[in-house]
């Protein structure tokens, strides 16, 4: 939110709730006041007022239509494609914000090292996240296409079929093999475990740029230093485990 929006709302907030009450009755009053002067006017000045209102109320209206749909360029680097550039507007700045708390809240940015955590979890927690970045995408009403510009179901698109489509399905059908051929032993001993784990860490700090991306397209300052502290927590929680 603009600074100057929270100082205009900052100075009704701090008063105790008997002035605001006290203020909103005052408000009431004049406004009670001055319908009922409007009912006692009649014949062309009735014209007259009617006429200024209905104006007022449609540049109000028209101001906050042209605010909301009011396209802002921006640019970022998609891993694999290069920069690109995208609009976006308030309800595509929305859907990227979903996505990214949907990404930066998963495992899917955050580095799983050699002697941390399972794969199993960490594969799961991707397929979730295909999933819930799918439902969202079927739920969301389509950007409207804007020539020059791509829009914020693009990169999540791209994010699906890109980096989660092809690692999930080349590493979940190997990893269930072995987990049905060895019930209750050690992921240790996957014969494909370090390969796995090496794509893996490929795969996160990709998807710590797309993370990044919808950040920047949702309008988060310091995005980058939000993914940090959630990786702090991730940390936290695997020692306190």
């Amino acid at each position: 939110m603009p600074l100057y929006r929270v100082s205009r709302i900052e100075w009704w907030t701090r008063l105790s709730g008997p002035v605001r009450l006290i203020a909103s009755a005052g408000v009431g009053a004049v406004t009670g006041l001055l319908v009922h002067g409007v009912t006692l006017v009649n014949g062309r000045n009735l014209f007259i007022i009617t006429g200024g209102v209905a104006g007022v109320a449609t540049a109000v209206v028209m101001r906050m239509y042209r605010r909301s749909g009011r396209l802002t360029e921006v640019k970022i680097t998609v891993p694999q494609v290069s920069e690109l550039t995208f609009l976006v507007n308030d309800d595509s700045r929305q859907t990227a914000w979903k996505f990214f708390v949907e990404t930066v809240s998963r495992i899917s940015t955050q580095p799983l090292h050699d002697d941390e955590g399972l794969v199993r979890e960490a594969m799961n927690s991707l397929y979730a996240l295909f999933q819930n970045t799918r439902e969202t995408l079927k739920a969301s009403r389509p950007s409207q296409h804007v020539p020059g510009g791509q829009s914020v179901e693009h990169l999540a698109i791209h994010m699906l079929n890109a980096e989660l489509r092809p690692f999930l399905s080349r590493w979940h059908p190997r990893l269930r093999d072995y987990e049905q051929d060895h019930p209750g032993g050690r992921e240790a001993d996957w014969p494909d475990n370090d390969e796995c784990r090496a794509d893996l860490r490929l795969l996160q700090r990709n998807m710590n740029a797309y993370a990044v991306g919808f950040a920047r397209l949702a309008g988060v300052r310091d995005a980058q230093a939000m993914i940090n502290v959630e990786g702090r927590r991730e940390t936290g929680n695997d020692a306190s485990a």
